[in-house]
């Protein structure tokens, strides 16, 4: 299971620089959001959020703004990274649910059980005259 502090991320949501005057909207609605925390980014129309992957992911966040009709910025570089973090972010999220399996203790079990299903030559089910045998 990832570490708590590994499920804490601070990401940036880079808008549209039009309409005039949705940075400011985003901000607050992202802001009336629990367990989300939005500043000010670093560059211009940009939010840092953070936010922990128990709670949110960064294209969840991104589609709530979308579907209440704010614009993201759609250039190349922008759509790689929001790509690769929503790739990882989902990764994590999927790895949290996978129980963890001892295959070590019942290996052995595991193996006889799936070589048991498989067909093989020690199993014909042809009849003894078919099979060619005088």
């Amino acid at each position: 299971m990832a570490h708590s502090s590994e499920l804490d991320k601070q990401r940036n949501i880079v808008l549209s620089p039009l309409p005039d005057g949705q940075f400011e909207h985003a901000r607050h609605f992202l802001s009336t959001l629990a367990d989300c925390k939005v500043e000010l980014g670093a560059t211009q129309n940009t939010l840092r959020v953070s936010y922990n992957l128990l709670h949110h992911t960064l294209e969840e966040l991104e589609n709530r703004l979308v579907d209440a009709g704010f614009l993201l910025d759609h250039s190349m570089l922008h759509n790689i990274e929001r790509n690769i973090i929503y790739y990882c972010e989902d990764t994590i999220r999927h790895n949290m649910d996978v129980p963890v399996h001892p295959t070590k203790k019942n290996e052995r079990e595991v193996f006889v059980k799936a070589y048991g299903q498989e067909p093989h030559g020690d199993m014909d089910d042809s009849s003894p005259e078919s099979s060619g045998y005088k």
